[in-house]
C-alpha cells in the first residue's frame, strides 16, 4: 500500500504542475481534463488512507470522483484519454484487447483499438519535438533483456521504469496484480449500483485463470483476491529483482527518449544482461 500512496502522491504533483502549465497557455479543455484526473487521484489517495469520507479541503470546488471506477458513460472521450483511464485503473502494462475490455466494463464506452498503433507513434513524435510537454505519454512497456519495446503492451510514461519493464515472470505478475485492482474496482461499483454484467464477465475470466476452473455459484471477489494474492507472493520478489536490475541498466545506458519509448536496438549486445 505504501508504494501505491507514493505513486499517487507523485501523480498529484505532476497533475498540479500540468494544470499550472495549461492555465498559462489558456487551454481550458486540458485544464478540465487534468482537474478531473486530479480529483480522481486525490480520491484514490483518500481511500488508501482511510479518508474516503473526509471532504477534500485542498480544492473544495472539485468533487472527487469514484477513485477506481467510473459508472457513467464516457462517450466522446479521446482515445488517448481512454487508454490513460484504463491503464491508471490497472496500474500495469496491458494489451490493446485488455484495455478495451477494461474500458468497456468500467467506463461504459468502447475503445477503438485500431487507433492505438498510430497513437503510440504520435506520442513518441510529440515527446521528441517537445520533451515532457504533456502531463503523461502513452508508451510501450520495455523488455527486461534488450530494453526494447515489448510487443503489444502499453504503459504510462509517468510510471517508474521498474513498473514499465517486463521480464519472464512479469506477464503472470501483471495478470494477478490487475485481478486485484479490478476486484477492488468491481466491489466499489457493486456497492453503488450493482455490478454491471461486463465487469462480472471480465472478473470471471480472471477467476477461471487463477482457480483453474469455472467457479460455481456467484462471483466471490474475496476468494478471487485471496487466490491472486497467494500466487502473487510466489512470483513477486523474483520478478521485482529482474525488473530492478533491468531498470538500473536502462538508466545507465539509455537517454530520456529511449527510457520511455525503448531502445532501437542499434547495439543489442551492449544492453543484454551480463552473465
Amino acid at each position: 500500500m505504501d508504494e501505491h500512496l507514493v505513486a499517487l502522491e507523485k501523480r498529484m504533483q505532476q497533475l498540479q504542475e500540468a494544470i499550472r502549465q495549461a492555465l498559462t497557455q489558456h487551454d481550458s479543455a486540458q485544464v478540465k481534463l487534468l482537474g478531473e484526473e486530479l480529483a480522481r487521484t486525490r480520491g484514490a489517495w483518500n481511500v488508501l488512507c482511510g479518508l474516503s469520507d473526509v471532504p477534500d479541503t485542498a480544492q473544495p470546488e472539485v468533487r472527487p470522483q469514484p477513485p477506481l471506477a467510473v459508472a457513467e458513460p464516457n462517450q466522446g472521450v479521446p482515445v488517448r484519454d481512454q487508454v490513460h483511464q484504463a491503464l491508471a485503473l490497472l496500474t500495469v502494462p496491458a494489451s490493446p484487447k485488455l484495455l478495451s475490455q477494461v474500458h468497456q466494463a468500467f467506463f461504459s464506452s468502447p475503445l477503438n483499438t485500431a487507433r492505438l498503433t498510430t497513437l503510440r507513434r504520435d506520442e513518441e513524435r510529440s515527446f521528441r519535438s517537445a520533451p515532457y510537454g504533456r502531463a503523461y505519454y502513452i508508451c510501450p512497456a520495455l523488455t527486461s533483456d534488450l530494453l526494447s519495446p515489448a510487443r503489444g503492451l502499453l504503459a504510462l510514461s509517468t510510471w517508474p521504469l521498474e513498473q514499465r519493464l517486463v521480464g519472464p515472470l512479469t506477464q503472470r505478475v501483471h495478470f494477478l496484480t490487475s485481478a486485484l485492482r479490478l476486484a477492488d474496482a468491481a466491489e466499489h461499483l457493486a456497492g453503488e449500483t450493482g455490478m454491471p454484467q461486463p465487469v462480472k464477465q471480465l472478473l470471471l475470466h480472471y477467476s477461471r485463470n487463477i482457480h483453474g476452473d469455472t467457479p460455481r455459484g456467484p462471483l466471490d471477489l474475496d476468494a478471487l483476491r485471496r487466490a491472486a494474492a497467494a500466487e502473487l507472493e510466489l512470483h513477486a520478489d523474483d520478478d521485482a529483482d529482474t525488473r530492478a536490475e533491468a531498470a538500473q541498466r536502462a538508466r545507465e545506458q539509455l537517454g530520456d527518449v529511449e527510457q520511455i519509448f525503448g531502445n532501437i536496438l542499434r547495439d543489442t549486445a551492449r544492453l543484454r544482461r551480463t552473465s
